[in-house]
């Protein structure tokens, strides 16, 4: 079976092959049709709403089973007020650089102590036709928790600025620190796995 995954993404769709490699199915992104892809406004205030926009729009345009996700930032005993939610590199109404983010997200930490316990929330939507729509959003796509420090690493990966301030708990080691390619998988792994093996089964 084909799918595709609704991102541009190099390093998303090789993460998003690897958890998936041991179904039967060739996953392509975006990348790989000579369309004019649309822009999506992706104006939802929860990962599952960002995600179902952006699988609608692509399957409008493309024709093709495809699914998308997205992600929200969610900090342990913080107001709702001031959770980022999808809205992690928007604050107080304006678009943070990289580096106004680590300083906001340390200041942060700071204010809670020195770390905070973070999470990320997923939302995922697969779209097999015009009358098969399939969303999820539960606990087991969720990232593990984590720390997020008041005191950043030295290096910066542009783009992912928060890997800066990103510490895992079990280690205490800044995620930018750890060897990624010793086989160790993503806490959400089995649930991206699961998703696809329960929809694809019933719809297929």
């Amino acid at each position: 079976m084909e799918l595709v995954y609704g991102t541009t993404n190099p390093g998303k769709l090789t993460a998003m092959k690897r958890m998936l490699a041991s179904l039967d199915m060739d996953i392509l992104s975006l990348r790989d049709f000579d369309i004019d892809i649309p822009e999506v406004d992706e104006s939802g205030n929860a990962p599952l709403e960002n995600a179902k926009l952006k699988a609608l729009a692509y399957y409008k345009v493309l024709k093709k089973p495809v699914f998308s996700c997205d992600s929200g930032l969610f900090i342990k005993g913080l107001e709702e007020a001031k959770q980022p939610g999808v809205h992690v590199r928007r604050v107080n109404g304006k678009n943070l650089t990289d580096e106004e983010m680590i300083e906001y997200y340390a200041s942060l930490a700071h204010e809670m102590g020195g770390q905070a316990i973070a999470t990320y929330k997923n939302g995922i939507c697969l779209v097999l036709d015009e009358n098969t729509i399939i969303e999820y959003d539960g606990d087991d796509i969720s990232s593990e928790e984590f720390i997020i420090t008041s005191t950043p690493h030295q290096n910066r990966v542009h783009g992912f600025p928060l890997n800066s301030l990103s510490i895992e708990i079990k280690s205490g080691k800044f995620y930018m620190d750890l060897d990624r390619d010793d086989g160790t998988k993503n806490a959400y792994d089995e649930g991206f796995l699961n998703f696809f093996k329960r929809s694809l089964k019933t719809n297929v």
